[in-house]
C-alpha cells in the first residue's frame, strides 16, 4: 500500500513525498486504520521497521491545530529518542500547522515551559522531566486524546513503571493508548494490558525481532586479542559508518583512545556527557562527519542512523534484548547492514541464546564453535561461564 492510497491531508502527503516515503511498511499498514479509528494497540515489530512514522503520521492527521493544546503525548525512555521523534514528525508535518515539541532533562525547564505556552499539539517527553513539569508548572494533559509509549518494554520495566503509572493517572479522561516496541516479553505485556482497553495486539515477524536485511556475523576471540581482532576486521570490512558497543563507560573510553590513534574520525557517546555534547555528536554522526562511534547502550534504543553500515559488539551484550536493540541501529527500513559480535568461549551459552531467540542465521568469521559445549568447571565444581540476567536481576551466586 502507498501513502497516496490513504485519505491524508495534502500537507501531510507533501511532507511524506519530501522525505521520499512512498510505500507503507508492514507495521504502518497494519496500524494506521486502527489508530485513526481510536483503537488501543499493542504493536511489536522489528527495529527499523518504521514505528515512529506509524505513530506520527496518524497523529498529524488527527490533531486539531486550532486548539493550541497538547492532544498527543508520546513517552520515550531517552532524550536522544525524544529529539529524533520530534525531528521526524516535524519533517513529515512541515507544511501543516501542527507543532510538535520535546521536553527532557538536562535542558532549561523555563525555556521548555515558554515554548509550551505558545501552543503545542504533539508533546514528546521523557518521564522524569514530564513529572517535574506536571508538579511545578501549569502544564495540563486534559486535552490528550492519544497517549503513546514508545520502546514500551523499557518504559514499563521496574525502573520506569512508577513514573509511567503517575503520568497515566494524570490522563483520567477517555483516551487512546498505543504501545510500540521491538520486544514485548509476556510479563511486560501483562503489565501493559491493565492500562489499555480491549487492545488490538499486532505482532509482526513473531519470533523474529532482527531485521531481515541484517547479516549477523560472529567472531571468536581470545581474552587478550579483542582489540587486535577488531582492528583487523575494520581494516578488512572498511565500513561506511560503524557503531561499536561496549558494556561500560570505562571500556568505551579505553577503546576510543586506542581507535582514535588509527582512525581519526572516531568519537565516543555515553551518559556521562552533557546533553549539548551528546546532541552535537548525534547530529554529526547523522551527517556522516563521524565515521566510527564508540558507544554504551545509551545509543542502542530507537535511534535511527540511516548511513550506519556496521554495528559491532566489542563487548558481548548483557542480554538478548540488548543484542536486538544494538544491532537494530543498522539495516533500518529495509536497508542492508552487518552486525559483528566478538565472543569468547565463556560467551558460548549466551551466544546460543541470542541465535535461538532471535532466530537468526549466523555467519561465522572463522571456525564455527560448538554451541553445545558444556561450560568449563572450576575445581570446586562450579561452572565458570556467566549467564544472562533475567528481569534485571543479577544471577544468584552461592557464597
Amino acid at each position: 500500500m502507498k501513502f497516496t492510497d490513504l485519505d491524508l491531508k495534502p500537507e501531510v502527503l507533501a511532507g511524506l513525498r519530501r522525505m521520499q516515503y512512498v510505500d507503507l511498511t508492514p507495521i504502518q499498514e497494519e496500524t494506521f486504520g486502527h489508530i485513526m479509528g481510536g483503537r488501543d494497540i499493542i504493536a511489536r515489530a522489528e527495529t527499523g521497521s518504521g514505528k515512529t512514522a506509524a505513530c506520527g503520521v496518524p497523529l498529524l492527521q488527527m490533531v486539531d491545530t486550532s486548539l493550541k493544546k497538547v492532544q498527543a503525548l508520546i513517552l520515550v525512555p531517552t532524550r536522544e529518542l525524544a529529539l529524533q521523534y520530534v525531528r521526524e514528525i516535524s519533517e513529515i508535518g512541515k507544511r501543516t500547522d501542527a507543532k510538535p515539541f520535546a521536553v527532557y532533562g538536562g535542558f532549561s525547564m523555563q525555556i521548555q515551559v515558554a515554548k509550551l505556552n505558545h501552543g503545542i499539539d504533539i508533546l514528546v517527553a521523557t518521564p522524569g522531566r514530564l513529572i517535574d513539569m506536571l508538579r511545578n508548572t501549569s502544564l495540563s494533559l486534559s486535552n490528550v486524546k492519544t497517549l503513546v509509549l514508545d520502546e514500551a518494554d523499557e518504559m514499563l520495566n521496574m525502573g520506569f513503571i512508577s513514573d509511567v503509572e503517575l503520568i497515566i493517572s494524570c490522563v483520567i479522561h477517555e483516551h487512546q493508548t498505543l504501545l510500540f516496541s521491538a520486544t514485548m516479553p509476556k510479563e511486560v505485556e501483562k503489565l501493559a494490558r491493565k492500562y489499555l482497553k480491549d487492545p488490538l495486539t499486532i505482532y509482526l515477524g513473531k519470533g523474529q525481532t532482527a531485521p531481515q536485511s541484517l547479516q549477523h556475523h560472529f567472531l571468536q576471540i581470545g581474552s587478550r586479542n579483542r582489540l587486535e581482532a577488531l582492528l583487523k576486521y575494520l581494516d578488512k570490512a572498511r565500513p561506511k559508518q560503524a557503531i561499536i558497543f561496549c558494556n561500560s563507560r570505562r571500556n568505551a573510553e579505553k577503546l576510543q583512545g586506542h581507535l582514535k590513534k588509527k582512525l581519526p574520525s572516531t568519537e565516543i557517546i555515553h551518559g556521562g556527557l552533557d546533553q549539548s555534547r551528546r546532541t552535537s555528536l548525534f547530529r554529526r554522526f547523522c551527517r556522516m562527519d563521524i565515521k566510527v562511534m564508540v558507544a554504551t547502550d545509551l545509543a542502542s534504543r530507537g535511534l535511527d542512523f540511516a548511513h550506519t553500515s556496521h554495528v559491532i559488539n566489542y563487548d558481548f551484550p548483557a542480554d538478548t534484548k540488548g543484542y536486538t536493540h544494538r544491532t537494530g541501529r543498522t539495516a533500518r527500513m529495509g536497508r542492508k547492514g552487518i552486525a559483528l559480535t566478538l565472543f569468547t568461549k565463556g560467551d558460548l551459552r549466551n551466544l546460543k541464546a541470542v541465535i535461538n531467540i532471535n532466530r537468526i542465521q549466523p555467519i561465522w568469521e572463522g571456525e564455527e564453535p560448538d554451541l553445545n559445549r558444556q561450560p568449563r568447571k572450576h575445581k570446586s565444581g562450579k561452572r565458570s561461564s556467566r549467564t544472562f540476567r533475567r528481569q534485571g536481576r543479577k544471577p544468584n551466586r552461592r557464597k
